[in-house]
Parts: structure tokens; C-alpha cells; sequence
């Protein structure tokens, strides 16, 4: 899978994993941060993303550090995920 379709379906699931009914994929710019200011995700929906992760591409992340650096936009979890996915 390359890069752009990885984030594209992450949007997707994202959106479908935390119940954001109200968003598209079009809405979630690839390097808005997803915490905050940009998406305004918070602890229980980053449990959420984690989760999605391990289901879904094998992924387990046990470092907080690790997890927020992963997590800091749908780009940096495309990255993360293309170099630690599991084949």
C-alpha cells in the first residue's frame, strides 16, 4: 500500500474507530495535529487510536513517547505504521 492510499484509509478508520459522524475524510488534513488545536482528540480517543492500530496493522505500542510521536497527525501514523506494520 503506498503512502497517500495508507493515509486516506487511516482517515476512514479514524473517523469510523472514535464515531465522528459529522466528518469526512476531506475534513482531516493529513498533517493537522490530531490532539489539540487541530482535530481536539483527546486520552480516551488516543486508547482508541491505539487499539486501531494493533487490530488492523499489527501494532503494538507500549512507550506514551513513542505513541504521541505516532500519533501527532494522520501523516506521522502513516509513517509510523509503513515502518513498524507487520508484514
Amino acid at each position: 500500500m503506498e503512502l497517500q492510499q495508507l493515509k486516506d484509509t487511516l482517515k476512514v478508520q479514524i473517523i469510523e474507530s472514535l464515531n465522528l459522524q459529522d466528518m469526512t475524510p476531506d475534513q482531516i488534513d493529513d498533517k493537522a495535529p490530531l490532539f489539540g488545536e487541530g482535530l481536539g482528540l483527546d486520552s480516551i480517543d488516543s486508547l482508541e487510536l491505539m487499539v486501531l492500530l494493533e487490530r488492523n496493522y499489527g501494532i503494538k505500542i507500549e512507550d506514551a513517547r513513542e505513541g504521541r510521536k505516532a500519533m501527532e497527525s494522520v501523516e506521522a501514523m502513516a509513517n509510523y505504521v509503513m515502518e513498524n506494520r507487520k508484514k
